[in-house]
């Protein structure tokens, strides 16, 4: 007998399940975020949509990568999910760094991508700037798609940002020639 496979809906509510009760800087739920990226990596493979639904795991909740693992998550996918987890970076505090850590690899680009396209979405940053009028928005997020962008295909760019931050589409299309 076979051990079930881990799938992408299995990702989809492990994802669900461990990020259910944490909130955002928005106090928003926290397992929005997780779903819309691993969702807007639906034109990619099992394991980098896995990935997408589980970037977050390693930095926000207890499950370890060996527990992952006797659930069935790929080596693979958990290379991504390692490579796009700020911890288990050279220096955590980088955020450059990481960004260019994490270019170094196709498929970890995809899901960071990803994630910094949601993060990036107008309502979102002008809640934030809302919140705290005394701290200019975020500009971290505009400052990595440039090293991103470079690292795959534009194609691919395009396929994540109308699935989950179409606005992102003219700055793409201003920087990254087809």
């Amino acid at each position: 007998m076979t051990e079930p496979r881990f799938t992408v809906e299995t990702a989809k509510v492990l994802a669900e399940v461990a990020h259910n009760r944490q909130k955002d800087k928005l106090k928003r739920p926290y397992r929005e975020h997780v779903l819309a990226v691993g969702d807007a990596l639906a034109d990619f493979d099992e394991d980098i949509q896995i990935a997408g639904y589980l970037h977050d795991i390693a930095e926000d909740t207890p499950i370890t990568r060996q527990a992952l693992l006797d659930m069935g998550v790929s080596e693979r996918a958990l290379a991504i999910i390692e490579r796009v987890t700020r911890r288990f970076h050279d220096d955590p505090d980088d955020y450059d760094a990481g960004i260019r850590y994490v270019a170094e690899d196709h498929d970890a680009t995809l899901v960071k991508i990803a994630d910094n396209a949601h993060n990036s979405l107008p309502e979102r940053v002008q809640a934030l700037a809302e919140k705290w009028p005394d701290k200019p928005p975020v500009t971290r997020y505009a400052d990595a798609r440039p090293v991103l962008y470079s690292a795959v295909p534009r194609e691919e760019i395009q396929q994540i940002l109308e699935r989950i931050n179409p606005y992102l589409l003219a700055e793409l299309d201003e920087n990254v020639p087809e």
